[in-house]
């Protein structure tokens, strides 16, 4: 049995080979081929020109990254730099010929213009290596972004998003500033990679200089308009609040417990050398001795003639002696902050006034950690606080600042540890304490070195609670309020379990609340219409007669309320850690 082919394709299907096969049907004749276009000489490309997408790829339009508008840094920016590599290399060769000079018989005058031949050498090698720097460098701006291409051997290219700038300073290191130049310095939020350092403008190409980054980072347009040269962003007015007088920064390092403890070394081994005849016994102490004097001299040359004033693009400071920085933090762009006051600061209550801001990598302890006012009053700090937190979110902020510097107990609202904590801390259980607001939260703690630590809420990333054997046998539990690292560590020891749970909880809505009606990072730009605040109420009853609190990624908190329930388990031979993360994803601070 055989089947008919379907009429579209005759002959399918066929068993007789010997059946005629219909003609094709002809071929069409194809199109005259057009003559090939002349190949264009190729352009130079440069870098403001984006990446041409291959036409193949997609048909669909896509869109054009702005072109980034690129500049150089100063000409005499090699000169500037040329001196690192010198001195790298007279030491190398000091290091490398020291003995082959004395081991020679060479004249005096020979040496000497040896010791000329290779500095004049080592001038010439950091030259040539920093203009060919200099000529790789190249830094720009486009929509979203600065951007820095520079490198040598390996070159690179960074960027920092204008959204995401935390601080930009103007340094003056000695030698640029005797000749009139600085070096523009900007940190984003991240790492310390993440910062990028503009070296060398003059000084007055510096301030225009920050005046754009910051008007950039704020949301102002300063591109081209149909031609037109792109508009020039004019500083911003200032006003100064606070100027540290000298005699005060002395006073704070004579009265620093460092310097005193040194002080009284160098007395004692003076007597030692002269009751024992043996001078070699204050010999052995030379490095302790200069390492004190280094860290007071430090202190003077980098905290002097320090100067707080305030503009609409944020907190400007300007400190130093020698080399002098002009620094500028937008507004929001602090993290945490943190007051100490030393045992020998408590006659005058001084207070060191040291912040926290994004991309800031010193660490703890350091001479350059970050300070909003090395030595301030009680006063001066109240005024810092409102500018960093104008609202404190209660009716009476002085008694309550007040209170967290200098008093203890539960007064002014303040929840403090339990009394079975004295065990474990006999001198500071009735200092340590926390009082939470609708801005803020407040950490207090330190008797003999008194601290308070204060953390916005909106700056709060997420919240640790963690509880060690001992810690489990008394009922106590300790809080870690996590934010941007730096050199503050908000932490709050041997809080009453049901009080710490409760804190959890409660500021955790308390943040998640404060990020939600936060503002925009270009602080200039208006909030988004959905970015409208939505209020949190924590404690208040609602319509039902319950309980109204913000319980979203709180469900696996709820156990944290049942700690005091666990004090008869086995003690856990771990620390145990609990957290709650307060920030989404999506939102980038």
């Amino acid at each position: 049995m055989t089947s008919t082919p379907p009429p579209d394709r005759p002959g399918a299907g066929s068993p007789e080979p010997s059946q005629p096969i219909e003609p094709t049907r002809p071929i069409e004749p194809t199109r005259p081929i057009e003559p090939a276009r002349p190949i264009e000489p190729a352009r130079p490309v440069h870098l403001s020109e984006p990446a041409r997408p291959p036409a193949q790829r997609s048909q669909q339009p896509q869109a054009v990254r702005p072109e980034v508008d690129w500049r150089r840094v100063h000409r005499v920016t090699p000169l500037l730099n040329a001196w690192k590599v010198a001195a790298a290399f007279i030491a190398f060769a000091a290091w490398q010929g020291a003995q082959n000079l004395e081991g020679a018989d060479l004249p005096g005058v020979q040496v000497l213009l040896l010791v000329l031949g290779v500095i004049v050498l080592a001038a010439l090698i950091g030259l040539v290596y920093n203009y060919i720097a200099w000529r790789r460098l190249a830094y720009g701006f486009d929509d979203e972004s600065l951007f820095l291409h520079q490198g040598v051997l390996f070159r690179s290219q960074r960027h920092v998003r204008l959204d995401r700038i935390q601080s930009v300073d103007i340094n003056h290191p000695l030698l640029a500033r005797a000749f009139g130049f600085a070096a523009v310095k900007v940190t984003s939020a991240g790492t310390s990679a993440s910062s990028l350092t503009l070296a060398f403008v003059t000084d007055a190409e510096g301030h225009r200089l920050r005046n754009e980054i910051l008007a950039r980072a704020a949301g102002l347009d300063l591109s081209e308009d149909d031609g037109a040269p792109p508009a020039v962003a004019q500083e911003a007015p200032e006003s100064v609040l606070l100027e540290l007088e000298a005699g005060r920064l002395a006073g704070s390092l004579l009265r620093s417990l460092g310097l005193v403890l040194g002080v009284v070394a160098v007395i004692v081994l003076l007597g030692v050398a002269v009751v024992t005849r043996n001078p070699s016994v204050v010999f052995s102490f030379i490095v302790p001795i200069f390492a004190v004097g280094s860290m007071a001299w430090a202190r003077l040359n980098g905290q002097f003639g320090f100067r707080v004033a305030t503009s609409p693009d944020g907190i400007r400071l300007r400190y130093g002696m020698l080399a002098t920085t002009s620094r500028t933090v937008p507004p929001g762009r602090v993290q945490a902050l943190q007051l100490t006051q030393p045992i020998l600061w408590r006659r005058k209550n001084w207070w060191r006034v040291a912040v926290t801001v994004a991309g800031d990598s010193v660490t703890e302890g350091s001479v350059n950690q970050p300070v909003l006012y090395p030595v301030a009053t009680q006063d001066d700090a109240a005024l810092l606080l409102s500018l960093v937190l104008p609202d404190l979110g209660v009716e009476d902020p002085l008694a309550v600042i007040d209170a967290a510097l200098r008093g203890s107990g539960p007064a002014e609202g303040f929840v403090t540890t339990p009394r079975r904590a004295r065990f474990i801390d006999p001198l500071v259980w009735r200092r340590n304490g926390y009082r939470a607001t609708d801005t803020a939260v407040l950490l207090r703690t330190g008797r003999v070195w008194r601290s308070l630590t204060i953390v916005p809420n909106a700056r709060i990333q997420s919240l640790g609670l963690d509880q060690g054997p001992i810690e489990r046998r008394l009922d106590l539990v300790n809080v870690a309020v996590h934010s941007t690292p730096g050199t503050i560590s908000p932490a709050l020891a041997h809080l009453d379990s049901a009080d710490a749970s409760r804190f959890l909880v409660e500021q955790s809505a308390r943040a998640r609340a404060a990020r939600v009606s936060a503002g925009p990072e270009r602080w200039m730009e208006r909030p988004h219409a959905e970015r409208a605040e939505t209020p949190v109420t924590i404690g208040e009853e609602d319509d039902a007669g319950g309980r109204s609190t913000d319980t979203a990624g709180t469900a696996d908190m709820a156990d944290m309320a049942d700690m005091a329930d666990t004090a008869d388990t086995a003690d856990p031979p771990a620390t145990t850690v609990a957290t709650a993360p307060v920030a989404s994803p999506d939102e980038p601070r």
